[in-house]
């Protein structure tokens, strides 16, 4: 009797599986086969399938026999396209590990980069001299990464590092670090490793593999996961899939980059392309908004630097777009989401990679969009005969309609507000309430019946439980594609991202804006559909529809269209 598959294979002649899979591959491995089979750019992996998950919890945490062997036996059809090997000190082979439920939970569980890191595959990846930040750059991240997904090591202790060694030298910026600098913070991580857990950092590439793999079926019992599972009414019974997939580097210089962006506008809706990207870097620096990214296409780049003030000199010295950086990924990437829309028939939320002037795809999903997006996108697709009338109304969800009736700031009371800074307007919406510094603060105020806002230098997805309780959400970084952009779309709650001019300090628990100092307990309001701060407790409304029709009658008036 032949053993129950449980491992899929993708890769650019095709593969195992297909776009239907989603509950047994997750959605992140089954149109990852899709894209492969669409002769779209995907590097090679392999997804463990959901079914493994149950099998885990079942069994106590263990796996089949057979398991390893299937593992063992898609590792090597990985190595055989990418012409690389796993381990090896000369052409090593680096995995991600990733999970990915049928559904989409944006950050809500693991992720693990450059996996296969050690000092030996290092010297690997280094083919002339000025690989050899990259090199040191890439297994930092692994090591904390790593440590803290795998090894449960909290993520602070790996961030008082960094920001030691940056203060120690001066450093402001991740990219200025010298080859020197991270050699000193790997020691540092493996000082922090071995205090921590008694143990030693794991140089073994097959035990990180096994780590990692355990990790991710572990975090779909995480707190956050639950927590995002029980407020979208996912199931429990569901699982995660794991994804295992060659490494693409979009930190290797500056003709590398990596970034997030959507088929439409995810706030309003247009039918326009939009993204953000950043040059020489990983995935996660996107998303978790540690830096503030530019935009993919030129007519963005141009309304962001004019949102901030920034000259057209300045902007295209200092923030081009794709569309000028990298013309001809430009126009590969515009080629490939108007595929991919056309295919899914839904408004896509893609991530890639650019390795060497190279285009990579890492991922394709139905984006998340607010209320008033998932209605004129719906009709516009309509109009545009991707879908039907009846596809169109049920693309707008009970819950979606409910965020349109979400409050609003009073015209008078917000008029004389005295204005704070402005950031970028990256989920619509008012919000009102007492700064707090961190998620475990928002919700125990709110179970004290207090009204907050949850301020962050940037969220992570161990925020879900703050961004739930809070009435809107700040963050000193991050664009429209961040961690917290992504997410208070996702549950409609206002949020402005990217205020570069607020000093937040979160140990302090201080705001700095020029002359003003601001601590926990103050009040703020915030515009999610404009970026503004502002000071105080800003009076706000629900929307009355006697008030204003026309906000409803549009609504109202497009679904009497797919009607007919």
């Amino acid at each position: 009797m032949a053993a129950k598959k449980f491992v899929y294979f993708f890769g650019p002649q095709g593969s195992e599986g297909n776009a239907s899979m989603k509950n047994t591959l997750g959605g992140k491995g089954a149109n990852l086969a899709e894209m492969c089979n669409m002769q779209i750019p995907v590097p090679a992996g392999f997804t463990i399938a959901t079914d493994m998950c149950t099998v885990y919890y079942k069994n106590e945490k263990n796996y089949p026999p057979e398991l390893a062997e299937q593992v063992d036996e898609n590792l090597a059809k990985i190595e055989a396209v990418m012409g690389k090997k796993f381990g090896d000190p000369q052409n090593p082979l680096l995995l991600s590990v990733r999970s990915g439920a049928r559904a989409s939970m944006p950050g809500m569980m693991d992720t693990i980069l450059n996996l296969g890191l050690n000092e030996n595959t290092l010297n690997g990846l280094i083919k002339k001299e000025s690989d050899t930040r990259f090199a040191w750059d890439s297994l930092r991240r692994f090591m904390q990464m790593y440590g803290n997904v795998v090894m449960g090591i909290k993520g602070d202790h790996f961030e008082h590092a960094i920001t030691g060694l940056k203060e120690k030298y001066g450093i402001k910026n991740d990219l200025e670090m010298t080859v020197e600098n991270l050699k000193e913070l790997v020691e540092s991580y493996k000082v922090i490793v071995k205090e921590q857990t008694g143990k030693e950092f794991p140089t073994d590439p097959k035990e990180q593999l096994w780590g990692a793999i355990d990790a991710v079926f572990g975090s779909w019992m995480n707190e956050r996961a639950i927590v995002y599972r029980k407020m979208n009414g996912f199931s429990d019974d569901w699982g995660t899939a794991v994804n295992v997939q060659a490494m693409v580097f979009g930190n290797m210089g500056d003709d590398c980059a990596t970034g997030v962006a959507f088929t439409r506008n995810p706030a309003t809706g247009e039918h326009i392309f939009f993204g953000e990207y950043l040059i020489n870097a990983q995935g996660e620096d996107v998303v978790a908004g540690i830096r503030t990214p530019q935009q993919v296409t030129l007519t963005g780049s141009r309304k962001w630097a004019a949102d901030h003030s920034i000259s057209e000199e300045e902007r295209k010295s200092k923030y081009p777009s794709l569309e000028e950086y990298m013309p001809e990924v430009y126009e590969n990437l515009c080629d490939i989401y108007k595929k991919l829309e056309l295919h899914y028939h839904d408004m896509q939320d893609i991530e890639f990679t650019i390795e060497n002037r190279k285009l990579w795809m890492l991922q394709t999903r139905n984006g998340k969009r607010t209320a008033a997006a998932a209605v004129k996108i719906a009709v516009d697709m309509v109009h545009e005969e991707l879908i039907t009338k009846d596809d169109a109304l049920l693309r707008v969800t009970p819950d979606q309609i409910d965020q349109l009736l979400h409050p609003q700031f009073v015209k008078e009371s917000k008029k004389s507000a005295k204005l704070i800074t402005k950031g970028l307007p990256a989920s619509p919406g008012a919000g009102t309430g007492q700064i707090v510094f961190n998620a475990e603060d928002a919700a125990v105020w709110k179970s004290k019946g207090l009204e907050t806002i949850l301020v962050r230098l940037e969220t992570s997805p161990e925020d879900i439980t703050g961004m739930v309780a809070a009435n809107g959400i700040l963050t000193g970084r991050g664009g429209m594609t961040s961690h917290a952009a992504v997410v208070a779309r996702g549950m409609g709650k206002c949020c402005v991202s990217g205020c570069g001019g607020l000093n937040i300090d979160v140990e302090g628990k201080t705001i700095k804006a020029g002359d003003l100092v601001l601590k926990e307990g103050d009040w703020i309001s915030i515009d999610g559909s404009t970026g503004e701060v502002l000071l105080g407790k800003v009076a706000t409304e629900t929307p009355d529809v006697r008030a204003d029709r026309s906000r409803y009658r549009t609504l109202q008036d497009r679904a009497h269209v797919l009607r007919r």
